[in-house]
């Protein structure tokens, strides 16, 4: 079997709730030439899922199109047959995301929006393209982008104890799908970590201005006790 190009579409998806609807498409080209026929199979893990598979010729005229219900469909692809002859195909996806049975911050929650093979007569199967995507609702990942600022935050500040165990707070509240807290404590950890850099930037300006004074202080005092030893010398001639 040759190598064959395969490209897989699928446009940013933007999960608004639980019972949001995602839709992706797929497209499959260059096919498997070497197989006069093959099975696409394709699923996922959407519910209320509905797939729209579309054949093309080597003209680009569309020469089928058919749809099927549930989380998985089967698709019989011709190669060889005539103006019938099955040159790219494209799979568009809609469904209803899954629930979240729980939520944690690290690893995120990941959900396969679909998974797609080409089986050969007899059983054989070889994968194409699997593609999965984050699972959130829009509070969590409102609080997972104030989480990840605040990491930002005391990783680039080297934020004190007190900045990071707010921010513990904040996953441990995320976990627990307290979401408005995670953000509120999210947002503190990152106030501390800044109002800490800025303290320790003050604090240094203040050593350094100190160091200043003491430097001026002792060539102001080193030039009166080079007149003072001047003056002496001056008596003594």
């Amino acid at each position: 079997m040759r190598s064959s190009s395969r490209s897989l579409y699928c446009p940013s998806l933007s999960v608004r709730s639980r019972r949001s609807r995602p839709r992706a498409t797929a497209s499959l080209t260059e096919l498997y030439t070497e197989y006069e026929s093959w099975t696409l199979s394709g699923e996922t893990n959407l519910t209320s899922v509905t797939w729209t598979v579309t054949k093309y010729n080597q003209a680009g005229n569309q020469i089928a199109q058919q749809s099927y219900d549930g989380r998985e469909f089967d698709a019989q692809i011709d190669i060889d047959s005539g103006s019938e002859e099955t040159n790219r195909v494209t799979v568009e996806i809609q469904g209803v995301t899954p629930d979240v049975d729980t939520f944690r911050f690290d690893p995120a929650q990941t959900y396969t929006l679909s998974r797609f093979q080409l089986v050969r007569s007899g059983g054989t199967s070889q994968n194409l393209s699997s593609t999965s995507v984050h699972h959130f609702t829009t509070d969590s990942k409102d609080a997972r982008e104030a989480i990840e600022a605040a990491q930002a935050t005391i990783d680039e500040t080297g934020g004190s104890s007190e900045a990071a165990a707010t921010l513990d707070d904040a996953i441990e509240a995320y976990n627990g799908e307290e979401f408005g807290s995670a953000v509120t404590f999210a947002n503190n950890a990152q106030q501390q970590a800044e109002q800490d850099q800025s303290t320790e930037t003050r604090n240094r300006l203040i050593l350094y201005a100190i160091g200043g004074l003491v430097v001026v202080g002792l060539l102001v005092g080193g030039v009166f006790y080079w007149r003072s030893q001047q003056d002496s010398y001056d008596k003594l001639g």
